[in-house]
């Protein structure tokens, strides 16, 4: 496979800005770090912080840090409920507002994450991915990307991943920054946050139909 170029933005630019961005994020929305944390630890127990193995840049795992949306709540066998079951209200509100989603500053600080990038997804998923869906580990996973202004979970696994490939070979420092403030437009309005069938995004089972390349017919 052709090694894919990268531009002096990717290369010297685009990881300094993230570490940049991430620690002036922290300082800045502390003060609704520390309310949230007290929130999540009275309304849905401990521990506040939520920690899953994820795959990032080469399908290099690495702990992912989220606040706690869900309960612990298990049937009479000890088996947790279903996630529409333990999914409180108060965490359908930290998920809508991606509130849930601050402590993943942490990961941009050490480099496990960039401010934009295809989203990290489960471990499992890694051998389903077809070799052009594969493509979205060529860069660092992102705290918002080109799929979650355009659609998040409210489109196709087939649809996101074809997004997150686009924007692998369409890395530039304006589209970032367009993704950023889309981004902070979609929160606002809490578009996309679930699919048409889950309260989140459906398991990904792998696809029946493999991609070849990217259809996307605009710039970012």
């Amino acid at each position: 496979m052709k090694k894919r170029k990268k531009s002096f933005y990717e290369r010297y630019i685009k990881r300094p800005q993230d570490f940049c961005c991430a620690l002036a994020a922290i300082i800045v929305l502390s003060p609704v770090m520390a309310v949230t944390a007290v929130l999540v630890r009275i309304k849905l127990g401990s521990p506040v912080i939520f920690k899953q193995e994820r795959p990032g840049l080469h399908g290099k795992i690495f702990t992912l840090y989220k606040f706690r949306s869900m309960t612990d709540a298990k049937d009479k066998d000890g088996n947790l409920l279903p996630d529409d079951v333990r999914l409180t209200k108060f965490g359908k509100m930290l998920r809508s507002t991606s509130l849930d989603e601050l402590p993943e500053l942490i990961n941009m600080l050490k480099g496990d994450m960039a401010v934009v990038g295809p989203r990290p997804l489960l471990v499992r998923y890694l051998p389903l991915y077809n070799e052009h869906q594969a493509r979205r580990h060529e860069v660092r996973p992102g705290f918002t990307g080109y799929a979650q202004v355009n659609g998040r979970n409210a489109i196709t696994w087939e649809e996101k991943f074809e997004k997150d490939v686009y924007y692998v070979d369409h890395i530039t420092f304006l589209g970032d920054w367009k993704i950023i403030f889309q981004t902070l437009k979609t929160v606002i309005k809490r578009e996309g946050i679930s699919s048409s069938s889950s309260v989140t995004m459906e398991e990904f089972k792998g696809s029946k139909m493999i991609e070849t390349g990217c259809s996307e017919r605009s710039c970012i």
